[in-house]
């Protein structure tokens, strides 16, 4: 298949650059078998039926944005100052952070960017595409404690544009069961729940079962080949436990419907499932879900509106089928539904 064939035309007005209030009252397009309807997250325990289980990522946002200044050794007063950016995009082995830094050729290897008055990093090597590694001058708590000070959530690109993180972003780019730190991005299916509708859920008999898959900063990156077999996914870092694969194998067994919140949580769940049952596992996964995947473990998918051309259409068309995403999408557009990030949720069951 070519990149156009999931392309669409999105008015900007429809781009969500704050989230919902409360939570759970963002609109929901449920999209099962070949109909649509147009509900309320909240609704979602009219909607699921008892013994179904929600995937949920557990994945913890840290504040990976840094913002500082470059001070060359030996200039005079008020010389030798450059702005630089970081977006941390993951720790390696040798103690050091793979970032994003802009400018990068502003800086020279050695020098020390100054990001707080307990932070900062000298650039050790250069990566490809403005990636650097950084060497911070803390480690583990210390660390930790210094960058929620002085870091800011790293909304993605198409809201940074329109406005700056503010602390409001803090807790509107978080789930409420976040857990585990190492994100770059939010699950941003999963900011829909609050604790009301988690409770009613329950109430309800519908199962929840938490994974972890650290999103990377790769996820907003743009398919730049016509074909897109020529694509080569990025890879994140996941974890199914094997409680949460024996809770899954449980549902699966017991008849109720296996349904991802989120495409990280999908992903992660069909790279652990590629033995045709859901088993224990840790590591990386690059999985590309195109159409004519076949889905091993999913029953359906809660998740926001994607971008045109990119990976997730991609897979939202694997799941739902290339023609049928086209008119789920056309709905949504003429509905006025939000998009992307802090925009409205979908449920998606083929």
């Amino acid at each position: 298949m070519r990149l156009s064939d999931f392309d669409f035309h999105l008015p900007e007005e429809l781009i969500a650059t704050r989230p919902a209030r409360p939570r759970s009252s963002a609109r929901l397009l449920h999209a099962e078998g070949g109909t649509i309807a147009d509900r309320r997250v909240s609704d979602l325990p009219d909607v699921l039926r008892p013994g179904d289980r929600l995937i949920l990522n557990d994945t913890r946002v840290i504040p990976a944005r840094l913002a500082g200044e470059r001070r060359r050794a030996g200039s005079a007063p008020g010389e030798g100052v450059a702005r630089i950016e970081a977006t941390l995009l993951e720790p390696q082995p040798d103690g050091t952070w793979s970032a994003l830094v802009k400018p990068l050729r502003k800086l020279r290897d050695g020098e020390e960017i100054v990001f707080s008055p307990a932070l900062s990093a000298r650039l050790e090597a250069r990566d490809a595409d403005d990636t650097a590694r950084l060497r911070f001058n803390l480690a583990g708590e210390d660390f930790d404690a210094a960058l929620n000070e002085a870091g800011a959530m790293p909304l993605p690109p198409y809201i940074a544009a329109r406005r700056p993180a503010d602390a409001r972003d803090r807790e509107d780019y978080q789930t409420v069961f976040a857990r585990r730190d190492g994100a770059v991005a939010a699950p941003t299916a999963s900011l829909h729940f609050d604790a009301p509708l988690l409770e009613a859920l329950e109430s309800c008999g519908i199962s929840f079962t938490h994974v972890t898959l650290h999103v990377g900063a790769g996820t907003f990156l743009p398919v730049k080949v016509d074909d897109i077999r020529e694509h080569k996914m990025h890879a994140e870092w996941g974890q199914v436990s094997a409680r949460a694969a024996e809770e899954v194998e449980r549902t699966r067994r017991d008849g109720g419907r296996v349904i991802a919140v989120g495409t990280t949580a999908l992903r992660l769940i069909e790279t652990a499932g590629r033995p045709g049952r859901l088993e224990p596992y840790e590591g990386e996964t690059d999985i590309f879900i195109t159409p004519g995947f076949e889905f091993r473990v999913t029953d359906g998918l809660m998740t926001n509106f994607h971008l045109p051309r990119s990976t997730l259409m991609m897979l939202v068309s694997a799941l739902m089928g290339a023609g049928r995403i086209r008119e789920i999408y056309a709905h949504a557009i003429a509905e006025r539904y939000r998009f992307f990030s802090y925009g409205d949720s979908s449920l998606l069951i083929p």
